[in-house]
């Protein structure tokens, strides 16, 4: 049974009248009788009472009606669906995010996305380190990640948008608290809470960077796996820590934030997709991006 003997069925069922259906469907009338008895036969049943004067419907016709334009109906959607998912209007994006330092980015990049594209689902992904989003993106786990530069991984490509700073969170009774700035050598001989060592945590790897190139290397006496955690460790005495701008929403009572002296300690924080990702979901989604979180000026 072909989809143009129902479509032909529906139109003289609905017209009751051989030569306006067949003008419905721009077709002459004899290849549309024509259908009409090829489905008849295939059914084994008459779905019409025709004669000079009048068409009309026979009971099997009449009961055979309602579930042929259901098909079609289901057929049209499924067409639109399609035609929409092609033009990524619809269809599933997994994206993978860091926690705290997407504070700010990932609700307005989601409530973006869901205006333009309401038929698009967000499959997000939590505490998902920027070094292991980045990972998931190369190997084609998450279609898009927020990751912090370098992006080094061959096939993945990125867009910046946002650029943070390392600063210092300290316990709000600590001795370096009432400075204005902290001075990274000073910290020395401090004990740290941090993120979980080989993790994929970029700022882990930041800060023992810049400690380093202050002279020492951190003495982490405590981890955890997400900076909530660690500023409420902080604030409760355990150690200071480094971090980046973006989490400086976290407030808890007892802990405060100052920037590190000298030159601004810089960082660059990205989407990260493979370039050869073949979802229209995706490429709707970094369009929507492109204006919901534009690459920042560069600083001065």
């Amino acid at each position: 049974m072909e989809l143009r003997h129902l479509t032909a069925f529906v139109a003289v069922a609905e017209e009751l009248h051989f030569g306006r259906a067949a003008k419905r469907l721009q077709m002459a009338q004899p290849p549309l009788s024509q259908q009409i008895r090829q489905l008849e036969k295939q059914l084994g049943v008459q779905l019409f009472v025709r004669n000079t004067r009048s068409v009309r419907l026979t009971s099997a016709g009449e009961s055979f009606l309602a579930p042929v334009r259901a098909v079609l109906g289901d057929l049209d959607e499924a067409v639109r669906a399609a035609k929409a998912a092609g033009r990524g209007e619809y269809g599933r994006v997994t994206i993978g995010f860091a926690g705290a330092s997407s504070h700010e980015t990932l609700p307005q990049l989601t409530r973006a996305v869901r205006a333009a594209h309401p038929g698009l689902e967000l499959v997000m992904t939590g505490q998902t380190y920027a070094n292991v989003a980045l990972s998931r993106v190369a190997d084609g786990s998450l279609d898009l990640g927020f990751v912090r530069l370098p992006v080094t991984r061959p096939g993945v490509t990125h867009r910046v948008i946002d650029e943070e700073e390392l600063i210092c969170a300290l316990p709000l009774d600590h001795r370096l608290a009432q400075r204005d700035s902290v001075p990274l050598a000073v910290l020395a001989d401090e004990p740290f809470v941090s993120f979980p060592a080989n993790t994929g945590s970029t700022v882990r790897d930041a800060m023992t960077e810049a400690c380093e190139a202050a002279g020492f290397t951190p003495r982490v006496v405590q981890e955890a796996p997400d900076s909530y955690t660690i500023m409420a460790l902080v604030a409760a005495g355990v150690g200071v820590t480094l971090t980046v701008t973006s989490c400086r929403h976290i407030q808890q009572n007892g802990l405060v934030y100052r920037p590190l002296d000298g030159p601004p300690i810089r960082r660059q924080a990205a989407l990260a997709w493979r370039e050869d990702n073949p979802s229209a979901a995706l490429r709707a989604v970094l369009a929507v991006a492109e204006e919901a979180l534009p690459t920042p000026a560069p600083a001065g």
